[in-house]
């Protein structure tokens, strides 16, 4: 099996902290395939505080036959986003991405040139933006047992130098997943994913900072049951997000979350959020 990508060490941890929340915001999301395999999800969003709700709507449809996936999208700041993947034709393991999207009302218009491939001991990827100066990005990691170990960096054509350097090690069981990572030498972190359960997931995150800033974050998520569970986190600055995500019936699910200030509970500033996925 091949390693993890380099943005998927550590991903984990990451999803511990990330997934389930959606402070500050009301969401809508609904997906639905027809009998001819074409996928449409449309869906949208509003900041709890007011202001213009951002939506879009989406449509992919997989050619099986020549390993292509079309998706077109559509965004409410009317952006036209479309994608073209080809997954396993040029050789196995490789997907080759074209994306490019077009703004009618101002006639700009942008792309982008993606590859990934993965094998059994390596995962690559590179993008560069369609420009006549393009930055070009390229990432890889490698893998033996547990370990994993990427790096990534960016060359800047308009500059002829890169300008990053970013490096990540991850150890994984099927109980466990460790990772460090370091962002050109100025931002170091580590993060411990721990599944003490069938039913509760755990995990630590730290970054530090060559400017002295630091990050502490604890978080974990319990299984209540088939149809609902509740997640909790609390980092260094006493921001607590609390989530109770319940599945209504089968392709519908509420997720409801908030973030308390635990240095100013007595005051506004809490965030609330709600989302709710249905799916057909």
């Amino acid at each position: 099996m091949a390693p993890p990508s380099f943005s998927d060490i550590g991903k984990q941890t990451k999803d511990v902290f990330g997934k389930g929340y959606h402070f500050g915001l009301v969401k809508l999301e609904v997906k639905s395939k027809t009998s001819t395999g074409v996928e449409f999800t449309a869906g949208g969003s509003s900041s709890t505080d007011g202001g213009a709700v951002a939506g879009n709507i989406e449509t992919k449809y997989k050619c099986s036959d020549y390993g292509m996936t079309f998706t077109e999208k559509w965004s409410t700041d009317n952006t036209l986003n479309a994608t073209i993947d080809v997954q396993d034709k040029v050789m196995p393991g490789l997907k080759l991405t074209l994306d490019g999207n077009f703004k009618p009302d101002t006639g700009a218009m942008a792309g982008k040139l993606k590859t990934d491939y993965k094998h059994d001991a390596l995962a690559a990827s590179a993008d560069m933006n369609l420009a006549s100066k393009p930055a070009i990005n390229v990432s890889a990691s490698v893998g033996h047992g547990a370990f994993a170990l990427g790096y990534n960096t960016c060359f800047d054509t308009a500059k002829s130098a890169l300008t990053k350097h970013n490096v990540a090690l991850g150890y994984s069981t099927k109980e466990m997943v460790a990772h460090v990572t370091a962002n050109d030498k100025k931002v170091f972190g580590a993060g411990i994913y721990h599944k003490i359960s069938a039913d509760l997931e755990t995990g630590v995150n730290i970054s530090a900072a060559m400017d002295g800033k630091t990050g502490f974050g604890v978080g974990c998520k319990y299984t209540l049951g088939p149809d609902a569970s509740i997640r909790a986190k609390v980092d260094n600055s006493s921001l607590v997000g609390l989530s109770y995500q319940q599945k209504l019936r089968d392709g519908i699910t509420l997720t409801l979350s908030t973030q308390l200030d635990g240095t100013k509970l007595n005051q506004p500033g809490h965030k609330l959020g709600v989302a709710l996925e249905m799916s057909a």
